[in-house]
């Protein structure tokens, strides 16, 4: 297992670009009192020097060495300055490049007015156009990082797991663009209930979040009614991965739906979701968060951008896909670099997505080669947890923001969980 983390916004942008903007100005403002602090010291020089009997009383030289010191400090932050609203600038060209590259395929206009404010920033300076590629070519060169080397067994199998990478990338299947809606319909399914609780209290971190996936062996999704101190209702919707190796048998959650999700099309553990949060009780414009393994990753993931809930937080982990949610909406993704379903999603969006607090979590789940391996151990649920953990004990102020969010939950007065099975409709082994 490996203990380095990677939190950032996901993608080729690691930073926020405003904020960088606004250290830069802040370095400008500093280099200024370095300026005026080198006058201050010229004009007391020529004074001393200009007095009869002061400057013997005086080190002048020692004086004047302290403006040179003043004036070098000054130049350090005006070049650090310079070079900060420019890495700023580079940011911004690789972000609105993947915002303009992505509204290409639903609003041609939009995307066109992008493109215009791209060539203007790209004029304003040369080297910009450059800083912006080796940034993208950084973030893919990185992207695949754990794959090669790990499922090693001489070599045989990494070429295999990479390819996973690359087919996400090359087709776009691993990003979820701005309009797009599964096509189709779903497989006929049933859900019914199969265990109900009465949970004493909502979860108080990731981890704790993600060991509330279903418990009962045949249930698939858990949702939680939340009814708050004001009288309102949410839900949280707790959906498991991939349960069955079949092609198109009783449960849903097989890799026919995998395939579908993956293609865009309509899958029935998609519909059985939709119709868990129904009997439920939530309605269009209800409140749904999110929180899903793998499979449900996709699942998740048009159900924030094209289902008639309110989504205001989505979390993953081990997801073959990218959502592109909007600026209100907060993403939270959980990702092993040597997870070949992680690497499905293709690196996602060199300009992340979401919200600003929103962030992806990514590391190496199992840095050492064993036939633990071959069944993907790193892509369970598991170690997902155990990242989870880490990611609940760092201090990166993106992480410690969720805490929030928590004590938000935590004021929910009653709490009533089911959870759910779904099966193929007429399916009959």
């Amino acid at each position: 297992m490996s203990d380095e983390l990677d939190i950032s916004h996901g993608g080729a942008i690691a930073v926020d670009t405003q904020g960088l903007r606004d250290v830069g100005v802040r370095i400008a403002a500093v280099a200024a009192h370095f300026a005026d602090t080198q006058a201050s010291i010229r004009r007391a020089h020529g004074i001393i020097v200009d007095a009869p009997g002061l400057s013997a009383a005086l080190d002048t030289v020692a004086l004047w060495t302290s403006g040179d010191r003043a004036g070098e400090l000054r130049a350090r932050c005006e070049e650090a300055s310079v070079g900060t609203l420019l890495m700023a600038d580079a940011y911004e060209l690789v972000e609105l490049r993947a915002q303009a590259d992505a509204l290409a395929l639903t609003d041609a206009a939009a995307a066109d007015a992008l493109y215009a404010r791209i060539e203007r920033l790209e004029a304003s300076d040369e080297r910009l156009g450059g800083m912006a590629d080796m940034l993208v070519a950084g973030w893919k060169d990185g992207r695949y990082e754990g794959l090669a080397s790990q499922y090693d067994l001489g070599g045989m199998m990494a070429p295999l797991f990479v390819s996973g990478g690359l087919l996400g990338s090359t087709l776009g299947l691993g990003k979820v663009h701005p309009g797009s809606t599964l096509s189709g319909r779903a497989d006929p399914v049933t859900v019914r209930p199969v265990a109900t609780s009465s949970p004493v209290g909502t979860p108080a971190s990731l981890a704790d979040a993600f060991r509330r996936l279903p418990e009962a062996p045949e249930a698939q999704i858990r949702i939680d009614r939340l009814t708050m101190s004001d009288g309102s209702t949410q839900f949280i919707a707790y959906i498991k991965g991939t349960q069955s190796p079949f092609f198109g048998a009783g449960d849903p959650w097989d890799m026919k739906s995998n395939a579908e999700l993956y293609a865009g099309k309509t899958s029935a553990s998609y519909q059985a979701t939709l119709d868990a949060l129904e009997a439920a009780g939530a309605r269009p414009g209800d409140r749904v968060d999110l929180f899903a393994h793998s499979q449900a990753g996709m699942i998740a993931s048009h159900l924030a951008m094209e289902s008639e809930f309110d989504v205001q937080v989505m979390v993953t982990a081990g997801s073959p896909t990218e959502p592109t949610l909007r600026e209100d909406q907060l993403l939270v993704q959980l990702v092993h670099s040597d997870d070949i379903v992680s690497s499905l999603a293709g690196g996602g969006s060199p300009g992340g997505t979401g919200s600003p607090g929103s962030f992806t979590v990514t590391r190496e789940g199992d840095a050492s080669d064993g036939v633990q391996d071959v069944w993907v151990d790193t892509h369970w649920m598991h170690s997902y947890i155990e990242t989870a953990e880490m990611v609940d004990a760092s201090d990166d102020p993106r992480a410690v923001a969720l805490d929030d969010y928590w004590r938000m939950l935590d004021e929910a007065e009653v709490i009533e969980s089911t959870e759910y099975s779904a099966e193929r409709t007429g399916w009959a082994p």
